[in-house]
């Protein structure tokens, strides 16, 4: 049996011990078809190696790099640990990476404001057929920035997932984990609760919380669609996406004071690292009240000429 050979018994076992979701094992099995197919061997040399890396380093960024190497470390991983390989060769391979730190896009205050705004003047307006599904899409941006959640996590919450009395949601997130927020702003709630009172036969039909005009799930893309339709119909410059407000809660959180630790729970990071990017955010936000607000400003003092 080939060192290759092991790649679908390291996928399954990705997939059913280690619950990793299938958008992941796409990602790992490419990487490792990637590897073996510029490396031309079953067993490549250090210097084989090497000159693979180089080879990412010469046509991907940085993150995707980091990526490919670190999926082709965790097969050879398992080929030693499952005693298939003597010695993970990477183990003599040293990689280094200057990390660089890209801050997340948010949406201003004022334009979230603004999308709100206009959203609930245009329910207000709509025809009773439309009622229901401008509630639905009301509902899902609400929830958005209510909660942090991911795209994928509010398109697939199901009816039991949400408890609508006491405001808890139960959202899945990567690798099929689990976490529960909670909704506690009393209007937030008060749509879900409007939006399911008038959709209630279909969301029981398809068992999905958020449905489409055709009673089956409301989808990613749809929701994308969603979002960029009502932002244009704002007048919103910006090219508002739904991850953007996951950005925004967490770092808006942030600048109220709220402790990393807590807002890493929230979100359902599985590092602390991963939240500190937002620290990053936040100190704009304390740079612009220094800034005007430090008592220095209005002290009478003499300076140096």
């Amino acid at each position: 049996m080939t060192i290759k050979s092991n790649i679908i018994q390291y996928l399954e076992f990705c997939k059913y011990r280690k619950e990793l979701d299938q958008k992941t094992l796409k990602a790992y099995k490419n990487d490792l078809q990637q590897y073996f197919t510029y490396t031309n061997t079953d067993i490549p040399s250090k210097n084989q190696i090497e000159d693979y890396i180089t080879h990412l380093h010469k046509n991907y960024k940085q993150k995707t790099i980091k990526r490919k190497i670190a999926s082709v470390k965790a097969f050879y991983n398992y080929l030693e640990e499952s005693e298939i390989i003597a010695e993970n060769p990477f183990h003599k391979i040293k990689v280094k990476f200057k990390e660089s730190i890209t801050l997340p896009r948010i949406i201003p205050r004022e334009e979230i404001e603004q999308l709100l705004n206009h959203i609930y003047k245009f329910l207000k307006q709509s025809t009773i057929s439309a009622h229901k599904y401008i509630l639905r899409d009301a509902a899902v941006i609400e929830l958005f920035f209510a909660t942090g959640a991911r795209v994928y996590e509010v398109s697939n919450i199901k009816e039991e997932n949400i408890n609508l009395s006491t405001g808890l949601i139960r959202l899945m997130g990567k690798g099929s984990k689990e976490r529960y927020v909670q909704i506690s702003n009393p209007s937030v709630l008060a749509v879900l609760k409007q939006y399911y009172k008038e959709n209630k036969a279909a969301i029981k039909n398809s068992g999905f919380f958020f449905v489409n005009n055709r009673g089956n799930r409301f989808t990613e893309q749809s929701i994308r669609l969603m979002l960029k339709k009502y932002t244009n119909q704002a007048g919103i410059q910006r090219n508002i996406t739904p991850h953007m407000f996951r950005h925004s809660f967490a770092t808006y959180l942030i600048e109220e004071g709220v402790d990393v630790s807590c807002v890493k729970q929230i979100l359902g990071h599985s590092s602390i690292k991963t939240t500190q990017i937002y620290i990053h955010i936040a100190a704009r936000k304390q740079a612009e009240i220094l800034k005007e607000l430090h008592p220095r400003n209005k002290m009478n003092i003499v300076e140096v000429a």
